[in-house]
């Protein structure tokens, strides 16, 4: 950034590479391609375009673009357009990357899903707004309330078609509130100053004995004040939406006056909500779970995937993912009798787990095998085990060793990696290991195996097998490679099941052969303290766990804790040691500890200031009543300790949100000057680790995609509550047509079916008024539908007949 004296003007400065496109969908006519250019766009203003690719539906660009940014912005946005030499040219999709957020994409590649170019996309400006509550006496001499809301301006509002001529809609919300009111447009601006009040009444006349401005909680809660913004059209297709801005009127507080800007907003899209609300609320709670709406919806899917993708999104962006993967696996280990077949089939269970793993578990992927992957690609070392397959120049011995490294240092990498795993793996591994230790009682492997049969069999084994489909590898690998990481993966996927009789998994006697190498108890004891490791959670009672896991220990110098109000408090040389329950220190390795930290009692780890005693590599562990100071021997090792405690802390609920960087000496914190020694601090928290990532999903695409499934297997559906029906009536011999469907409680059930009936159905009529409104206002032979476009002249055909069918 660089900043010019005169005026203080700010630069601000972007480098972006444009690297390609795939998979754009194709041009409804018979040659299919598209002539796509892209463009990036502050907010909706062009600043570059890539050249045009011909003839292509996956565009490579491969362009570099640098500017400064002489303003503010809200986006930065990139649309790809198909060229026309005939019309307009048309817009294929966009994204957007909030300004706050380029950060995170700061010096990474990534990939962004395309979105379609709507009103609702294209919202962007600001809205100043004046509001003021006042008593008002009435003819009758009782006082009532009005609200008095003052459009002052707008600024950078967007210009739509080449014009912007803006109006405001005023209109207050609420129980039995219907009142609009408009403004005056403002012709050829985008900026437009409108300076005008509109006034709405609030409350019922009170009495004089009420206090000034003292409106009932209960009404201003469900108040709120709306303003749209549009701009005028001359065209027959109606006005233009711009944005809009809703001010709970509960803003107004005692004062009564209110007078801020606002950023407009999209359209709140409130369609999905009930059918979302459904799925959200009840799935992980209703007993049982095979009566809930997401239940229902792997049910009547021909492919459990189709249900599990869109599923899953949905759950992990609100944060419910754990509550309804552990209710839904809970009822599939009680329906399962024989511990050596769990989780073995292609269930809604097993693929919803899997799809999380994919998502959370990308980048835990990356930092774990990654690196020796990309070597193994690279080095093309021969590692044909098999007789038969052996070149001539090759030496089996020589090949044997090769192999066995490979998985050996694999093996190692996996192992040592449970401090990376991502916290919403590790509860929902935690749940499984719980229902199927209480299941299975007698087998004292079986909460192993619950949590192998998805962390080895489906996540790292196909990751080594086909690291081009996890992202590993821009590309599938040669015939030579890929073998190499097949018996790789093969090995691995043995390892980790703890299998009884483990050769005897192999049809291949090379394979069986080769496995003798990896016949140690130290194989087994390791993958069994990893997946203890992974399977704990700070989220549920430790004392389930029956041994405490040894994460980390060494030695590390400590600063006295001021448990004791006098007394120097020096710095001393301390045994340290980590287990999942709990962080001690002792004077000397095997001696009893002298300090025991619950790990619930971790508030936060995070590094201490140098200046704060004038050594370097010091972390603080903060608890309720006082913050143990720890130099470590060297910045690497520091690292390691803040993110190991990091991890096995971050789940507890009092988590701090800020914390003091520096000490408290001398009577005040060195950072802020505070003289409390309680006062909250001043920094926020670091947070978790960098493998807890956070997905950028679109909650109402997900419950469309959701709704479109429902939609498709209405026929399911209905088939269903007849299903729930005849078993409630009837008691014998479940009918064929219906032993297809889970139902452990046909009224339960049906209840639900009801609901998921009725929300699909009323979106059904929303989507159908939404085509008839935009049938009617398209008028063919205008400018963006030319008289010729056979995809508007395939779309008019639909909807006459869809028109002609309904009548």
């Amino acid at each position: 950034m660089a900043v010019e004296e005169e005026g203080l003007r700010v630069f601000q400065s972007v480098k972006i590479k444009i690297g390609e496109a795939k998979n754009i969908p194709p041009y409804p006519g018979p040659n299919k391609m598209r002539d796509c250019y892209c463009t990036v766009n502050l907010d909706q203003e062009e600043v570059f375009r890539t050249k045009t690719i011909e003839k292509s539906l996956c565009p490579f660009y491969g362009e570099d673009f640098y500017c400064e940014i002489p303003r503010s912005f809200r986006h930065l946005s990139f649309y790809i357009f198909d060229r026309d030499v005939f019309r307009r040219d048309s817009s294929i999709g966009k994204v957007a990357v909030k300004k706050e957020d380029l950060q995170k994409y700061h010096g990474k590649d990534h990939w962004f899903p395309l979105q379609p170019v709507c009103a609702d996309s294209e919202v962007q400006g600001k809205v100043h707004l004046e509001l003021r509550l006042s008593e008002v006496i009435t003819d009758s001499g009782v006082i009532c309330h009005k609200l008095a809301t003052r459009v002052l301006e707008c600024q950078d509002l967007p210009i739509v078609n080449g014009q912007c001529d803006p109006y405001a809609a005023v209109s207050l919300l609420g129980p039995s509130r219907s009142e609009a009111k408009k403004t005056k447009v403002k012709r050829k601006t985008n900026n437009p100053q409108f300076d005008e009040v509109f006034f709405f009444e609030v409350t019922k006349p009170l009495s004089y004995t009420k206090r000034q401005f003292d409106v009932e909680e209960d009404d201003v809660d469900k108040l709120a004040l709306k303003v749209d913004l549009w701009t005028a059209s001359n065209l027959k297709f109606g006005d233009e939406f711009l944005g809009e801005v809703r001010v709970p009127l509960k803003v107004l507080g005692q004062s009564g006056v209110h007078d801020a800007w606002y950023f407009l907003q999209p359209r709140d899209n409130e369609h999905y909500n009930p059918l979302r609300d459904l799925l959200l609320l009840q799935s992980a709670h209703v007993e049982p779970v095979s009566a809930s709406a997401a239940h229902i919806l792997g049910e009547v899917c021909r492919e459990k995937q189709e249900a599990a993708v869109p599923l899953v999104r949905l759950f992990l962006h609100y944060g419910k993912i754990v509550p309804f993967l552990s209710a839904i696996a809970h009822a599939e280990i009680n329906r399962t009798q024989d511990p050596n077949t769990i989780f073995r089939g292609n269930s809604l269970t097993s693929k919803c787990i899997d799809e999380t793993m994919k998502l959370a578990g990308m980048h835990y992927l990356r930092v774990t095998l990654k690196p020796i992957i990309d070597e193994i690609c690279t080095d093309h070392k021969p590692c044909e085990i098999d007789p038969v397959k052996l070149k001539e120049s090759e030496n089996l011995d020589t090949n044997r060793e090769n192999l066995r490294q490979y998985v050996d240092r694999i093996f190692n990498v996996i192992t040592s990696s449970g401090v990376s795993c991502p916290t919403v793996m590790c509860d929902i591994f935690f749940s499984l290991r719980e229902s199927a230790a209480s299941r299975f009682q007698v087998d004292p492997d079986v909460r192993y195996t619950a949590v192998s049969s998805f962390i080895f069999l489906r996540f790292f084994a196909p990751a080594i097998l086909s690291p081009n489909l996890f992202h590993l590898r821009p590309h599938h690998p040669d015939p030579c490679t890929s073998r190499t990481l097949t018996l790789i993966s093969k090995t691995i996927q043995t390892l980790g099941s703890l299998a009884k009789s483990k050769s005897a998994n192999f049809k291949e006697s090379y394979m069986a052969a080769f496995y003798d190498y990896f016949n140690e108890q130290k194989y087994a004891d390791a993958v069994k303290n990893f997946l203890d490791l992974i399977s704990s959670s700070a989220r549920w009672d430790q004392k389930s766990i029956e041994t405490p896991i040894m994460l980390k220990e060494g030695f590390m110098i400590k600063r006295a804790q001021g448990r004791n109000r006098f007394g120097l408090k020096n710095f001393k040389k301390r045994w340290f040691r980590l287990t999942n329950h709990k962080f001690t220190y002792h004077k000397t390795k095997g001696e009893g500890a002298l300090c025991s930290i619950p790990i619930e009692n971790i508030l936060a780890v995070e590094r201490l200031e140098e200046e704060s005693f004038k050594m370097k590599n010091m972390f603080q562990v903060i608890q309720p009543e006082r913050v143990l100071y720890i130099q470590a021997n060297n910045c690497v090792e520091a690292r390691d300790w803040i993110d190991i405690l990091t991890k096995v802390s971050q789940c507890n609920r009092k988590r701090l949100s800020t914390y003091h960087p520096s000490a408290y000496l001398n009577g005040h914190w060195l950072c802020c000057k505070l003289s409390a020694d309680t006062a909250p601090g001043c920094t926020p928290c670091t947070g978790g680790l960098p493998a807890n990532i956070q997905l950028d999903v679109d909650g109402d695409r997900e419950t469309e995609r959701i709704y479109s499934l429902y939609s498709t297997y209405m026929s399911k559906l209905v088939k269903m509550q007849e299903a729930c029906g005849s078993k409630s009536v009837y008691d014998g011999p479940e009918q064929e047509e219906y032993s297809t469907f889970v139902i452990d409680d046909p009224q339960e059930t049906y209840k639900t079916l009801r609901l998921v009936i009725s929300a699909v159905q009323t979106l059904e009529q929303q989507h159908m008024q939404y085509k008839r409104d935009k049938f009617r206002k398209t008028k063919y032979g205008s400018q963006e539908h030319p008289i010729g476009d056979q995809s508007f002249q395939c779309y008019i055909r639909q909807q006459s007949e869809s028109s002609t069918y309904s009548i």
